[in-house]
């Protein structure tokens, strides 16, 4: 059974993690779904007050057709606030720009600004397309994993470009790869998502969970579904949990580190046999108000909908043999992975 790494401190659990935006390094591991190697893959408010993943509306600028979007910024319930910090404040730099700022050489001077490596824009892919104008609005940011000097963020957003009069939405997941530098945190590598094309026919299941309202997804997790890599397993638990639950999910196959962060176990992830979920009923998994019933509720459920190893903020006790695990890196989800 995948698990992560040793804690080199106890898991924080449902408590605020205060510390600076250098942090306090805590050794974890990625998502035990979850990619040592290279992957494919609150706002100055707090991310519980975000826009919906999906199926929601963001208000829409007179001036350019494209939807007003606020800056995504950590908390201090974070684990590693400074770590998530820095790699949104990549993708926002690369992923959103006036009219008139778009193209690599634009890209290459906004990351410059911030004083990382300008290279990482060849890197971007479908963070840069080709537009006049685009906006990005960060869904969640969430660990792949996170270690002492390493740290694996994935970027879940949308993105709304615009060439001459026509307005096209989209985004995907980049998975951002980052090591400590001194006090603070740089930016190694960036892996966006990689979903596939879709399927000419999904199993019943699979097109239930795309439709399902109480299911949020984000554009990358939708790829998946669509994509017919992931197991009828996943979909059937989400529809299971959608039963009491608004879930909104972040990431499921792709963006997600390849092993388990760390490790060369391979994670459940990119095996399409799991799934990440960052809100509960509208509740932050991370924000240290959302009722930890709630959340162990749910993980409890996840487990009865099939899952073999559910991970969160909480060490439940009970289950099969290591059923549910908690550690650092799954402080601001909840992870639920499948054998099939």
């Amino acid at each position: 059974m995948p698990r992560t790494p040793a804690l080199s401190a106890p898991p924080p659990g449902r408590r605020a993690v205060l510390v600076s935006l250098a942090g306090l390094a805590l050794g974890t591991a990625g998502c035990s779904g979850g990619t040592a190697a290279p992957s494919r893959s609150s706002p100055a408010r707090p991310a519980s007050s975000l826009p919906s993943a999906s199926r929601s509306s963001v208000p829409a600028s007179p001036s350019s057709g494209l939807p007003h979007t606020t800056p995504w910024r950590p908390t201090s319930a974070e684990v590693q606030p400074a770590a998530k910090l820095r790699a949104v404040q990549l993708v926002e730099a690369i992923g959103a720009w006036p009219g008139g700022h778009g193209g690599t050489a634009a890209a290459r001077a906004r990351v410059a600004a911030l004083g990382l490596a300008t290279g990482l824009v060849s890197r971007a892919g479908p963070l840069l397309p080709t537009a006049d104008q685009a906006a990005l609005q960060v869904v969640d940011a969430q660990y792949g994993g996170i270690l002492t000097r390493t740290a694996s963020v994935l970027v879940v957003y949308r993105q709304w470009i615009r060439r001459g009069g026509a307005v096209v939405s989209g985004g995907t997941t980049v998975d951002v790869r980052l090591s400590r530098s001194g006090d603070g945190w740089t930016v190694d590598a960036l892996h966006p998502a990689q979903p596939g094309p879709a399927a000419t026919s999904l199993a019943a299941d699979v097109r239930a969970a795309l439709g399902d309202e109480r299911i949020v997804l984000p554009p990358a997790a939708a790829a998946d579904l669509r994509s017919g890599q992931v197991h009828t397993s996943v979909a059937r638990a989400m529809l299971a949990l959608a039963r009491t639950y608004r879930l909104e999910v972040s990431v499921v196959r792709s963006g997600h580190p390849l092993d388990v962060f760390g490790t060369s176990r391979p994670s459940d992830h990119p095996r399409g046999r799991a799934f990440d979920v960052w809100r509960i009923d509208g509740h932050a998994v991370v924000d240290p108000a959302t009722p930890r019933t709630l959340i162990e509720r749910f993980m409890r459920d996840a487990a009865a909908a099939g899952s073999y190893n559910v991970g969160g903020p909480v060490l439940l006790s009970g289950g099969g043999a290591d059923q549910f695990f908690s550690d650092a890196t799954h402080h601001d989800h909840v992870h639920a992975g499948f054998r099939t």
